[in-house]
Protein backbone atom coordinates (compact mmCIF):
# COMPACT_ATOMS: atom_id res chain seq x y z
CA UNK A 1 0.00 0.00 0.00
CA UNK A 2 1.56 3.56 -1.24
CA UNK A 3 1.94 5.93 1.61
CA UNK A 4 2.22 9.19 0.11
CA UNK A 5 -0.32 11.33 -1.33
CA UNK A 6 -0.74 13.60 -3.97
CA UNK A 7 -4.39 14.83 -2.29
CA UNK A 8 -4.53 16.57 0.57
CA UNK A 9 -7.23 17.56 3.13
CA UNK A 10 -8.90 21.22 3.47
CA UNK A 11 -10.01 20.96 6.95
CA UNK A 12 -7.94 19.35 9.30
CA UNK A 13 -9.34 19.99 12.23
CA UNK A 14 -12.87 17.38 11.67
CA UNK A 15 -12.95 14.82 14.85
CA UNK A 16 -10.99 11.74 13.43
CA UNK A 17 -12.08 8.05 13.97
CA UNK A 18 -10.08 4.53 13.94
CA UNK A 19 -10.74 2.34 11.01
CA UNK A 20 -8.70 -0.74 9.00
CA UNK A 21 -7.64 -1.21 5.85
CA UNK A 22 -6.57 -4.46 4.99
CA UNK A 23 -5.43 -4.27 8.38
CA UNK A 24 -3.18 -1.34 8.47
CA UNK A 25 -4.96 1.49 10.97
CA UNK A 26 -5.99 4.83 9.99
CA UNK A 27 -7.38 8.01 11.36
CA UNK A 28 -10.22 9.39 8.91
CA UNK A 29 -12.40 12.29 9.03
CA UNK A 30 -15.48 11.25 10.32
CA UNK A 31 -18.73 11.71 8.45
CA UNK A 32 -16.46 12.32 5.13
CA UNK A 33 -16.36 10.29 2.17
CA UNK A 34 -14.92 7.21 2.33
CA UNK A 35 -13.04 6.76 -1.21
CA UNK A 36 -11.79 10.38 -1.08
CA UNK A 37 -10.26 10.13 2.71
CA UNK A 38 -8.53 6.94 1.48
CA UNK A 39 -7.25 8.55 -1.10
CA UNK A 40 -5.60 11.64 1.19
CA UNK A 41 -3.98 9.14 3.19
CA UNK A 42 -2.45 7.46 0.27
CA UNK A 43 -4.38 3.90 -0.06
CA UNK A 44 -3.43 2.32 -2.96
CA UNK A 45 -4.94 0.19 -4.56
CA UNK A 46 -8.47 0.17 -3.64
CA UNK A 47 -9.03 -3.26 -5.61
CA UNK A 48 -7.62 -5.70 -7.98
CA UNK A 49 -9.62 -6.35 -11.87
CA UNK A 50 -10.83 -10.12 -11.25
CA UNK A 51 -9.29 -11.47 -15.20
CA UNK A 52 -5.46 -9.68 -15.05
CA UNK A 53 -5.02 -8.84 -11.42
CA UNK A 54 -4.86 -4.73 -12.69
CA UNK A 55 -4.99 -2.30 -9.53
CA UNK A 56 -8.10 0.02 -9.57
CA UNK A 57 -8.87 3.22 -7.45
CA UNK A 58 -11.90 5.58 -7.26
CA UNK A 59 -12.41 7.31 -10.90
CA UNK A 60 -15.21 8.76 -11.24
CA UNK A 61 -16.14 9.67 -7.18
CA UNK A 62 -19.91 9.25 -7.92
CA UNK A 63 -21.15 5.54 -7.69
CA UNK A 64 -20.71 5.35 -11.61
CA UNK A 65 -17.71 3.67 -12.56
CA UNK A 66 -17.59 0.78 -9.50
CA UNK A 67 -13.54 0.86 -9.22
CA UNK A 68 -13.55 2.03 -5.55
CA UNK A 69 -15.41 -1.62 -4.55
CA UNK A 70 -13.97 -2.32 -1.34
CA UNK A 71 -15.36 -4.87 1.22
CA UNK A 72 -16.90 -2.94 4.54
CA UNK A 73 -17.53 -5.41 7.13
CA UNK A 74 -18.04 -8.47 4.85
CA UNK A 75 -20.35 -6.52 2.57
CA UNK A 76 -18.94 -5.22 -1.22
CA UNK A 77 -19.65 -1.51 -0.89
CA UNK A 78 -18.18 2.02 -3.22
CA UNK A 79 -16.15 4.00 -1.21
CA UNK A 80 -17.25 6.64 -2.38
CA UNK A 81 -20.95 6.21 -1.92
CA UNK A 82 -20.45 5.73 1.61
CA UNK A 83 -19.67 8.29 4.80
CA UNK A 84 -16.40 7.57 7.19
CA UNK A 85 -17.74 5.72 10.62
CA UNK A 86 -15.67 4.05 13.49
CA UNK A 87 -14.10 0.48 13.39
CA UNK A 88 -14.52 -0.06 10.06
CA UNK A 89 -12.86 -3.19 8.79
CA UNK A 90 -12.48 -2.33 5.39
CA UNK A 91 -10.22 -4.77 2.85
CA UNK A 92 -10.25 -5.15 -0.84
CA UNK A 93 -12.78 -7.09 -1.98
CA UNK A 94 -12.16 -11.36 -3.16
CA UNK A 95 -11.27 -11.01 -6.97
CA UNK A 96 -14.51 -13.13 -7.73
CA UNK A 97 -16.84 -10.54 -6.44
CA UNK A 98 -16.20 -8.38 -9.06
CA UNK A 99 -17.97 -8.05 -12.45
CA UNK A 100 -15.75 -6.40 -14.50
CA UNK A 101 -12.28 -6.93 -16.13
Amino acid sequence: MKTDSEFCLIDETSHRVTVRFEGQELNLREGENLAAELLAMGVAPFRRTPVSGAPRNPFCMMGACFDCLVEIDGATRQACMVEVTENMEITMPSVNENSDA
